[in-house]
């Protein structure tokens, strides 16, 4: 979830605000005059969302992810147990 915040208000709240980033994975927008001009959110959320963006620029692994994705919905699938007996781990 994404809140708004001042800058003005920022500044007496950051300890609080930064217990919320941290605990409840919130995002802030940090305004200034009325306008966007920051964005604070936890050192793991960011990580993900470039993570995200690495995965969804790379061609070739997206390609692989929807051909998977209508192997799925077809039903291609094998349970866990199917593929554990097939390659002889139980």
């Amino acid at each position: 979830m994404t809140k708004s915040v001042t800058l003005k208000r920022l500044r007496p709240e950051l300890p609080k605000i930064i217990k919320e980033i941290d605990s409840r994975m919130m995002r802030f927008v940090i305004t200034k005059n009325g306008k966007p001009v920051a964005m604070m959110m936890s050192v793991d959320d960011y990580e993900n969302l470039l993570e995200t963006l690495d995965i969804l620029s790379n061609k070739k692994l997206m390609s692989k992810i929807k051909k998977a994705e209508m192997e799925v919905r077809k039903g291609n699938v094998r349970t866990l147990d199917r593929l554990e007996k097939e390659m002889g781990i139980v």
